[in-house]
C-alpha cells in the first residue's frame, strides 16, 4: 500500500493522459457507426492536446517519483536517493516537445488517412501509444526505464510504417525497420548487462557515482565497450552514421505523416535517451564517447548532405537531411571531451528544438502538396506557386531553415548554437566542418525551395478540393502549417524560450 501511495501521479501526468487518450481512440472506433468513423482521429487530436497541455501544466515545478533509498554499491560507494522517474527542466522541455510534436503529426494525418484509406483507430491508437514510451523516457533516470519508454515509443512505429495494406513499399520498409531495430535494442541490452555488471546498480546517477569513485573500472576495456554498445542503440534512433541506412527506405516507404513523426517525435527521444547516457552515467567517460560522437557527427553531416544532393524524391531528401541533421545534433557532445557538460547539452537540445518546429512544417507541406507532385518527386513541385501560393511560400520557409539561412532565423541561430558549442568545447575543426556541410547543405535545399515557383513541364492535373488547377490544404494540414511557422518565427527572434530552459545536471 505504502508503494502505491509514493507514487507521484502529478509528474506521471504527461505519459499518463497520453495512455488514456490512446485507449479512448480504441473505445471511439468501436462505438461510432462506420461512416463516422474518420472522426475517431480528433479524438487522438484531443489527446495530444491533453497531453501538451498536462506537460505545460508542470512548467516551473520538480517532481520525482519510483525514488529509492540510499544504498551502498559494490566497493563501499555510498550513493543517495535515486529515482527511476524526474521532472526537471530537461523533463518538461522533452514533454513539450514531444507532445506538441505528435500533435503537429496527427492534425497533418486527419486528411492523409482519409485520402489513403488508413483505419483511423489502429492509426491513432497506435501514434498515441508511442507517443506514451517517448514521454516516459523523456523523465527516465534508470536503465530500465529508459529502455522500456525507447521500445513502447518504437513498437508502434512498426505496424505504422506498414499501415497502408496495399503498399508493397510499407511493408517492406516496416519489415527492415522492424529487423534493424530489433537488432539496435540487442546491442544495447548487451551494453547494459555490461554496465549493471561492473557498477551493481541502473540508476544513472549511481552509475555515474560508482565510476567516479573507481577509477578501477572506469579503466577496464569493458567498461568503454559497454558505453560504446548503450551509445549505439540511441545512434540508431537518431539515424546516425553508421547506423542511419534504414531510414531513407523507411521514411519514403511509410505515410509521410508518420515519417514527419519519425523525424521528429521518435528522433527527439533518441536524442533525449544519449544525452542521459552520456552526461548522466558516463560523465566521467567523456574521454570515451565524446571522440567516438564527433566522429559519428562529421560523418553523419558529410554522408546525409552529399547524399541528398543525388535524391530525386522528396521525402527521401528529407530522409538524408534528417541523417544530416543527426551529426549537427551530435556536435555539442563531440566538442565536450574538455568542455562544459551543461553547456553542451543546452546546444544539443536547441537545436532540436528549433529543429523539430522547422522540420515538421516542412513534411506537414509536402503532404499538402502530395495531391499534385505523382510519386513525390522533385521535379513535380514545379508550378506549386501557380496552385497554392501559401504552401509554396511555406515550403520555401521551411527548407530555408534547414538550410539556415534568413529570413528562417530560427534555422540560422541553430547552426551558430552548435557551431558556438564547438569552438567553446575547444573542437575548432567541428566547427569547420559543420560550415562546409551547411554549405553543400544549401545546394540541395535552395533547388527544392526554388522550383515551386518555376514553371512546370507540363500542366498538373488537381484532385480534391479547390477545383482543377488549384490546390487548398485540408484546414488539419493548414493548422500544423501555420503552427509550425508561426512557432519557428518565435524561435528566431526569441531563441531564449528554448535556450535558457533546459539543464541536466550530471
Amino acid at each position: 500500500m505504502s508503494a502505491l501511495q509514493s507514487i507521484d501521479y502529478v509528474a506521471l501526468a504527461p505519459a499518463l493522459v497520453a495512455a488514456l487518450a490512446a485507449v479512448a481512440v480504441l473505445l471511439a472506433d468501436l462505438v461510432l457507426p462506420l461512416p463516422r468513423r474518420p472522426a475517431v482521429l480528433w479524438v487522438a487530436v484531443a489527446g495530444a492536446v491533453a497531453a501538451t497541455a498536462a506537460s505545460l501544466a508542470l512548467v516551473g515545478q520538480r517532481r520525482s517519483t519510483f525514488c529509492t533509498p540510499p544504498a551502498t554499491l559494490p566497493g563501499g560507494v555510498a550513493s543517495g536517493q535515486s529515482c527511476s522517474y524526474v521532472v526537471d527542466g530537461f523533463t518538461l522541455f522533452l514533454l513539450v516537445l514531444m507532445s506538441a510534436s505528435a500533435l503537429g503529426a496527427l492534425l497533418v494525418s486527419v486528411a492523409y488517412a482519409r485520402d489513403a484509406a488508413l483505419p483511423p483507430g489502429e492509426y491513432g491508437f497506435l501514434l498515441l501509444a508511442s507517443l506514451t514510451g517517448g514521454l516516459v523516457l523523456a523523465g527516465g533516470r534508470d536503465l530500465v526505464t529508459l529502455i522500456v519508454g525507447l521500445e513502447t515509443l518504437t513498437l508502434p512505429t512498426y505496424a505504422l510504417v506498414g499501415l497502408r495494406r496495399r503498399s508493397r513499399a510499407g511493408a517492406e520498409a516496416a519489415v527492415k525497420y522492424l529487423l534493424v531495430s530489433v537488432t539496435a535494442t540487442a546491442v544495447m541490452l548487451l551494453g547494459v548487462a555490461f554496465v549493471y555488471g561492473l557498477t551493481g546498480t541502473v540508476h544513472l546517477g549511481r552509475i555515474g557515482a560508482a565510476l567516479a569513485a573507481r577509477p578501477e573500472v572506469r579503466d577496464l576495456p569493458l567498461t568503454a565497450a559497454a558505453v560504446v554498445l548503450v551509445l549505439a542503440g540511441f545512434g540508431f534512433k537518431i539515424a546516425a552514421v553508421p547506423f542511419h541506412w534504414w531510414a531513407p527506405d523507411v521514411y519514403e516507404g511509410a505515410p509521410v505523416p508518420v515519417a514527419a513523426y519519425l523525424a521528429t517525435v521518435s528522433k527527439a527521444g533518441g536524442v533525449a535517451g544519449l544525452l542521459l547516457v552520456s552526461v548522466v552515467a558516463f560523465s566521467e567517460l567523456r574521454s570515451v564517447w565524446a571522440p567516438v560522437l564527433a566522429v559519428l557527427a562529421v560523418a553523419s553531416m558529410t554522408l546525409g548532405n552529399l547524399v541528398a544532393l543525388r535524391q530525386r524524391q522528396a521525402v527521401r531528401l528529407l530522409a538524408w537531411s534528417s541523417v544530416a541533421h543527426a551529426g549537427y545534433l551530435l556536435v555539442p557532445l563531440g566538442a565536450a571531451g574538455v568542455g562544459d557538460l551543461s553547456a553542451a547539452v543546452t546546444a544539443t537540445l536547441g537545436y532540436l528544438g528549433f529543429y523539430v518546429a522547422i522540420n515538421l512544417g516542412a513534411f506537414a507541406c509536402v503532404t499538402a502538396a502530395a495531391r499534385t507532385v505523382p510519386g513525390g518527386l522533385v521535379d513535380g513541385y514545379r508550378g506549386l506557386a501557380g496552385r497554392s501560393p501559401l504552401v509554396a511560400a511555406a515550403l520555401a520557409f521551411f527548407l530555408l531553415g534547414l538550410a539556415g539561412l534568413p529570413p528562417t532565423l530560427a534555422g540560422l541561430v541553430a547552426k551558430v548554437v552548435v557551431v558556438r558549442a564547438a569552438l567553446l568545447g575547444g573542437a575548432g575543426w567541428l566547427a569547420v566542418a559543420v560550415a562546409l556541410n551547411t554549405v553543400v547543405g544549401l545546394a540541395y535545399y535552395l533547388r527544392l525551395a526554388s522550383l515551386p515557383f518555376r514553371a512546370p513541364a507540363r500542366a498538373v492535373e488537381v484532385t480534391g478540393p479547390g477545383g482543377a488547377g488549384a490546390l487548398r490544404p485540408a484546414r488539419s494540414v493548414a493548422l500544423a502549417i501555420g503552427a509550425a511557422a508561426a512557432v519557428t518565427l518565435v524561435l528566431g527572434v526569441a531563441p531564449q524560450l528554448v535556450l535558457g530552459s533546459v539543464s541536466l545536471a550530471p
